[in-house]
């Protein structure tokens, strides 16, 4: 809810809010000043009747809470105390708070009375360009930039002239390199293979030549017997010197019983076999 009247003076705008206690003792600032960036409130104005006896104590509060604070960034106190009720118009300077400031407002009776017919109505101003952005007419204004794909010109850095004879240029240099390294890895590994020959040559010369000493030294050895395998054995003839009494020698008896007894067996195995 905002009711108001502004008019222009300079690049200022200077207004006035409804009544904010229209609906009650009790309101939302947010819906009462304009949510304007820049805007300070300069006077707070207001009415209401006060009802009570002579003889009671009443004190009116017209009242904000701060909203960047504890306790009230505004507040106008009347005491009643030993007046009749009657009605009050006051105007009370605030020196352009900012309205970042101004919190819930409220009215607060502290005593025995009431109040009727409030009003609570707040002065403003504002600069309406104080973010220049809000209008494209403010000075300072920047226009918003387009980033969407088709209206941004994309420079393919490959296609400009001096940057590709550069690429190529490096191109040309790098398979120079690379053949010069090809070539050196060929000659290193023709090198290495001719002193791998070089060096299995001398092995192999070392080897034939250590197997024709070892053979040359094993014929040597066979042809060399030492004198002390020769000993002189005395000649002469050797005469029989054991005489046999008996010239036939008798069967012995235990090998007949042994021969009897694999006959016997013998024969068995052949019974055995034929079924008998």
């Amino acid at each position: 809810m905002l009711a108001y009247c502004s008019y222009s003076y300079s690049d200022e705008i200077f207004g006035s809010t409804g009544n904010a206690a229209k609906d009650g003792y009790n309101w939302v600032m947010t819906n009462v000043l304009p949510q304007q960036a820049g805007l300070t409130v300069g006077n707070v104005v207001y009415r209401y009747t006060a009802e009570k006896a002579v003889e009671d104590d009443m004190v009116v509060h017209v009242q904000n809470e701060n909203a960047r604070g504890d306790g009230y960034i505004f507040r106008s106190s009347d005491d009643w105390s030993g007046l009749p009720g009657n009605t009050i118009n006051k105007v009370v300077p605030v020196n352009n708070i900012d309205i970042s400031y101004w919190g819930n407002g409220s009215i607060e009776i502290d005593g025995t009375g009431s109040v009727s017919d409030p009003s609570v109505i707040y002065t403003y101003q504002y600069d309406p360009c104080f973010d220049p952005q809000t209008d494209p007419s403010c000075a300072g204004y920047i226009a918003p930039v387009d980033y969407t794909v088709e209206n941004v010109n994309i420079n393919d850095p490959l296609d400009d002239d001096m940057i590709q004879d550069e690429l190529d240029r490096k191109a040309s240099l790098d398979d120079a390199d690379q053949e010069d390294r090809d070539q050196k890895k060929m000659k290193s590994e023709k090198k290495i293979d001719g002193q791998l020959e070089k060096v299995l040559g001398i092995v192999n010369t070392s080897l034939l030549a250590a197997e024709s000493v070892a053979k040359h030294n094993e014929l040597i050895m066979l042809n060399y017997i030492p004198q002390t395998y020769y000993a002189a054995i005395p000649g002469g003839a050797y005469e029989e010197k054991i005489s046999l009494t008996d010239k036939e020698l008798p069967d012995s008896k235990k090998g007949l019983r042994v021969g009897f007894a694999h006959q016997i067996l013998h024969q068995k195995m052949v019974d055995l076999q034929y079924g008998k």
